[in-house]
């Protein structure tokens, strides 16, 4: 379940067992845009194999011009080791 999954009141609802260090947020408002972001996020993890996913909130929002998607992706990275 996302952190925001069934809220409707446009309040962010924090869970203790969704741990993250890091954000990282795919947009889009031109079509052809949106239609590539689930490519742009796979190429992105695949180059990040390091970051451990721990949830993806995908919001839609439109105005009378345009439509706007958005993936974000919040993710847990190990601290690199100390020498």
């Amino acid at each position: 379940m996302s952190a925001n999954q069934a809220n409707t009141s446009g309040q962010v609802t924090l869970r203790r067992d969704v741990k993250f260090n890091g954000v990282k947020v795919f947009s889009a408002t031109m079509v052809a845009d949106r239609e590539q972001l689930g490519e742009k996020l796979t190429a992105w993890m695949a180059g990040n194999p390091q970051l451990k996913v721990t949830d993806i909130i995908i919001t839609q929002s439109s105005d009378e011009a345009f439509h706007c998607i958005a993936i974000t992706v919040f993710f847990w990275e190990d601290a690199p080791a100390r020498r």
